[in-house]
């Protein structure tokens, strides 16, 4: 339960678009889509008992055949 720890993603991106000024203007519907989206996860462990599905389950790996093609995030550092 990150969540209840502010240890989620959630919290992490929030954190991350607050301290990098330049992804305000481009982050500004993420970080509006934060606070409903932890609402909707906090409301769910006080019913469930345990982080989401889609939450507990997500994993990082590789792309998959087929999947959006991988774009280099090289030139945003710029």
């Amino acid at each position: 339960m990150c969540v209840l720890n502010d240890l989620d993603r959630f919290h992490l991106v929030s954190a991350l678009i607050g301290r990098v000024p330049k992804l305000g203007p481009k982050a500004a519907c993420a970080k509006q889509a934060i606070p409903e989206a932890l609402l909707e996860h906090k409301a769910y462990i006080a019913r469930y008992g345990d982080d989401m599905p889609e939450i507990m389950g997500w994993k990082r790996g590789p792309q998959t055949e087929g999947s959006a093609r991988v774009r280099s995030t090289e030139a945003d550092n710029v």
